[in-house]
């Protein structure tokens, strides 16, 4: 996939792969899927923070457009 400005899109594969399950996986375990499922969810949480900061560094402009955009920007300079 291309970049914008120095970041990677994000695929379907990637953000959809909820239901699909690999060869080495167990589908006898469940605990490995919920986990497998956790990891990723909190790799995107991250992926998606760190992006929207970028993007409000970049675009003085957005702030006050949108007030969960707002809340997580600040949230993420508080904790770093």
């Amino acid at each position: 996939m291309g970049t914008l400005d120095g970041m990677t899109k994000t695929t379907s594969s990637e953000t959809q792969g909820g239901g699909r399950r690999t060869a080495s996986s167990n589908p006898s375990d469940p605990t490995d899927t919920v986990d497998r499922s956790l990891e990723r969810r909190a790799v995107l949480r991250t992926r998606h923070a760190q992006s929207l900061t970028r993007l409000m560094e970049e675009r003085a402009d957005l702030r006050g457009v949108h007030a969960l955009a707002d809340f997580v920007d600040d949230a993420v300079r508080w904790t770093a």
